[in-house]
């Protein structure tokens, strides 16, 4: 069903041509939204589903405006690029959503450095640019936001030593985030974390974290897409500088039956986070 609590918005999201970037951008075009989508997948790729042409429509179909601009976050140039296509397009920025991101669990001895480089490239240095080339607008908005998709400072010897090399590109990317909500807090942007408590059914889980089985035990992106939406409707001033998890938005809002979201009992707890 169609609203309008996010008409007159525009959001810039690095990725978002599949899985739970895709399902953010969907639900806030269910409001109303412009989107405008920084992706590298132009063209089909036969290991996953999607591309941000197919995403663009996708969007538009749920009552959204949005345009894919075929690019890589680590492209000074192309993040620029996005940027300017949205202030073009749309007149500014509202949402800068810092999606993008390389899985890759393995250890230090089995991590080679040119994948390690990837991981900070993409996660870091990506949120610092996409961030930065958005700054400008976000500051001449009323209803300023940076979402980032990266967990709680899970500070325990399990997850700081299974994979370091992942670990320090996700927990950047919160850091950069916490970071933000100081840096902006005089020009009302808000900055916040938002991570599943469960893992959820996407290619990626299903390609890396367990085939079928593993997609099995997981939750729908949708309740991401809700509780991004959750975080992203309020004013900027409600919330800044927090790492939420996806289930404890939802009851903000008065949720309690979380069963519509799928997945198998027992739910697999998403990385990083400990049984609650």
């Amino acid at each position: 069903m169609s609203n309008t609590r996010f008409a007159g918005i525009t959001a810039v999201m690095s990725g978002g041509s599949r899985g739970i970037g895709l399902a953010i951008a969907t639900e806030l075009a269910r409001g109303g939204a412009n989107l405008v989508l920084l992706a590298k997948t132009g063209v089909p790729d036969p290991r996953l589903p999607g591309t941000v042409h197919t995403a663009v429509e996708q969007i538009e179909s749920a009552g959204g405006r949005a345009v894919g601009v075929v690019g890589d976050v680590r492209s000074d140039d192309d993040v620029a690029r996005a940027a300017r296509t949205a202030a073009d397009e749309f007149g500014g920025i509202d949402f800068c959503i810092n999606n993008a991101s390389v899985l890759d669990l393995s250890s230090t001895e089995d991590l080679p450095l040119k994948r390690f480089d990837l991981i900070q490239q993409v996660n870091v240095r990506g949120t610092f640019a996409l961030t930065q080339a958005c700054l400008p607008h976000l500051k001449k908005s009323s209803s300023a936001h940076v979402l980032t998709l990266s967990p709680p400072l899970n500070m325990s010897a399990e997850w700081l030593g299974k994979h370091p090399g992942y670990m320090l590109g996700k927990y950047g990317m919160t850091l950069l985030t916490l970071g933000f909500a100081a840096e902006f807090a005089e020009f009302d942007i808000s900055a916040n974390c938002l991570w599943p408590e469960t893992t959820i059914a996407t290619a990626a889980v299903r390609n890396l974290l367990g085939g079928e089985d593993g997609t099995d035990h997981a939750r729908s992106p949708q309740i991401m897409a809700d509780a991004a939406a959750a975080v992203l409707s309020h004013t900027p001033a409600r919330r800044t500088g927090s790492t939420l998890i996806d289930v404890d938005v939802l009851r903000e809002t008065g949720a309690t039956d979380l069963s519509s979201y799928g997945g198998t009992p027992p739910l697999d707890y998403d990385i990083f986070v400990d049984p609650r």
